[in-house]
């Protein structure tokens, strides 16, 4: 019952000072709303930081063949290094524990054409495994089969992008477009995917939605090397079973690809996994960081509070002298004003969680940064605010408890 009083005392004496009320909890309101859309903002940044890497796929590791000059090429040629091949995929395949599948890719740069449009990409041989390694599923039509893989035929599967340049709204599936000077029948459409915007190691920042798929075994037949000192392949992509097997893996290819090179430095080991743990612990801090710049208004909101009651405690130091001349405790008056503090800061925090949602939402709405709200976000917010006003209400509410009854009746 004492405890229901205080909350109604407390209530009253908010709703009967509205506006001071409300320039005391502004510091709470602002100080949770903005901890909420720091951590929101975060916590989108670091979604979207990761997600580029679970599209390389995070039980992969990703070997690629070193952009060399003709003359760095010709030297490592003549230190006996064929370059990377399929050859080293089925070594690979045959001594490392744990791998699941291997997929060798091709690259070129080429122009795609049908009737009067025209559009740059990359042309990338692959296997019809790639799918599966790299979970890149198709929207429309099929991937490349192991029947067109082995008879070589001139099929691609276009990214989402040119097929959108090439045949805007018509359904590309069944045509045939032309790339640089060879004709290919599209037999499939990507779904789209997002921009990798960064170069770790050789695997450069590109847009997978400009992609044109063929065979491998098609682009070794119908494209020749620019270079006659170029490497088979660009690229293999290894997948394993386990993302645990993939450090200890990644040292024993180094390994065995060491020597199979003969000790020339002209490939690179991707592993995406340690990428994106280390991306995970880096935004960890970088949202530390965030909330802990916005507590700091929690706090002077919470400064605010502890100053409006002091002064509350000197406006009611007669009452406050009259409560203990009639029996009032210590103990009593220190509930009170801790009470009154409570509410306060409730009031806030509950108005700067509905402000710190609506701010995050505006955010992702009004510009291209990407923001998540969680729960865990809007729990930390709260409960610190409440914890502002308990820790900022105490010292007055201490001072009101100390008040001696006589000296209190007789202030004016």
């Amino acid at each position: 019952m004492q405890v229901r009083d205080n909350v109604n005392r407390a209530v009253m004496g908010l709703l009967d000072h509205k506006f001071r009320s409300f320039l005391t909890i502004l510091g709470i309101i602002f100080g949770t709303a903005s901890v909420i859309a720091m951590i929101s903002i975060g916590e989108g940044t670091k979604k979207q930081a990761i997600a580029k890497y679970q599209d390389l796929g995070v039980s992969n590791i990703i070997i690629r063949d070193k952009d060399l000059t003709d003359a760095e090429l010709e030297v490592v040629r003549m230190k006996f290094s064929k370059g990377l091949s399929v050859e080293d995929g089925n070594a690979i395949a045959s001594i490392v524990p744990g791998v699941v599948s291997i997929s060798p890719q091709s690259e070129y740069k080429a122009e795609a054409r049908y009737g009067d449009r025209s559009a740059k990409s990359s042309v990338i041989g692959v296997t019809p495994e790639v799918v599966s390694i790299l979970n890149y599923p198709t929207e429309k039509g099929a991937f490349i089969n192991s029947d067109q893989y082995d008879r070589e035929l001139k099929v691609c599967v276009l990214g989402a992008g040119i097929a959108r340049e090439l045949f805007r709204y018509d359904d590309p599936v069944g045509q045939s477009i032309k790339v640089d000077d060879q004709w290919y029948e599209v037999v499939g459409v990507m779904q789209s995917k997002a921009l990798f915007t960064e170069t770790i190691g050789e695997l450069a920042s590109r847009d997978l939605n400009s992609d044109i798929y063929i065979p491998l075994s098609t682009f070794n037949q119908r494209i020749p090397r620019t270079n006659p000192f170029a490497s088979e392949v660009k690229q293999l992509t290894v997948r394993f079973e386990q993302s645990d097997q993939l450090l200890p893996a990644t040292e024993v290819i180094r390994s065995l690809l060491n020597r199979r090179h003969f000790n020339n430095d002209d490939f690179s080991i991707i592993v995406p996994y340690e990428l994106m743990k280390q991306e995970e612990k880096e935004t960890r801090i970088y949202n530390l960081l965030l909330a802990s710049i916005a507590a700091i208004s929690l706090i002077v909101g919470g400064i605010g509070i502890m100053n409006i009651m002091l002064a509350s405690v000197l406006e009611r130091t007669r009452e406050i002298g009259i409560r203990r001349a009639v029996g009032g405790k210590k103990r009593h008056i220190m509930v009170q004003f801790v009470t009154e503090a409570v509410v306060l800061s409730i009031a806030g925090g509950i108005i700067g969680v509905l402000l710190g949602i609506l701010l995050s939402l505006g955010i992702s709405w009004a510009t291209d940064v990407q923001t998540t709200i969680t729960f865990y976000s809007i729990l930390m917010a709260f409960s610190f605010s409440v914890v502002v006003g308990i820790t900022f209400g105490y010292l007055p509410a201490r001072q009101a408890a100390n008040l001696r009854p006589i000296e209190s009746i007789r202030h004016e």
